[in-house]
């Protein structure tokens, strides 16, 4: 088995890092893991511990739906938590006009469905996860850094390919290995 994921990887350009590193500044005083640039991307399906049989399947289906689906941009836009800001747990950057990567995002659901896999019931909320929350002395400071960025504009995002992941846990966090790249 193999905890699997299917997303889409973001090069972060220099307002994603200025961005990424002045809330870590801004916030250094909290107990909060951030996600290291290198590993920034936006999950379009979490598919967890998977067995090999079925990882295959899921790349096969992927090679179908993705060939021809066509490249695309979206634009990285403001700020926000998960939950809310009573119990904050996850500090994400949103997408604006999301509409051709709902349309990525159905077309692959669509997939996974017809090839025998759950999905989640959740509605699709595209976004970024920058840092997870473990614990907040001053949440007064989270909610006026997160106001302060909620309607910046932050990068366009070039999308070419979907990229099946084998997600490997490790004490220093986190490491992400493509298993599949699947051009669009």
């Amino acid at each position: 088995m193999q905890r699997i994921f299917i997303a889409l990887k973001i090069k972060p350009e220099n307002n994603l890092l200025r961005l990424h590193s002045t809330l870590k500044s801004l916030l250094g005083n909290e107990k909060i893991n951030w996600v290291d640039p290198g590993n920034i991307h936006l999950t379009l399906v979490f598919l967890g511990d998977t067995e090999e049989e079925r990882i295959k399947m899921a790349a096969i289906m992927l090679k179908q739906r993705c060939t021809g689906f066509g490249e695309f941009d979206f634009n990285l836009s403001g700020t926000g938590v998960f939950k809310d800001f009573r119990d904050p747990r996850v500090i994400w950057i949103g997408i604006e006009d999301p509409g051709k990567l709902a349309e990525l995002y159905n077309t692959i659901k669509t997939g996974l469905e017809d090839t025998g896999f759950k999905t989640e019931e959740r509605p699709f909320k595209p976004h970024i996860t920058i840092a997870r929350i473990k614990f907040l002395k001053h949440p007064e400071i989270l909610r006026s850094v997160i106001d302060k960025y909620r309607d910046s504009e932050i990068q366009k995002v070039p999308v070419k390919e979907v990229i099946l992941y084998e997600s490997i846990l490790k004490p220093t966090g986190p490491v992400y290995k493509p298993m599949g790249i699947f051009r669009l």
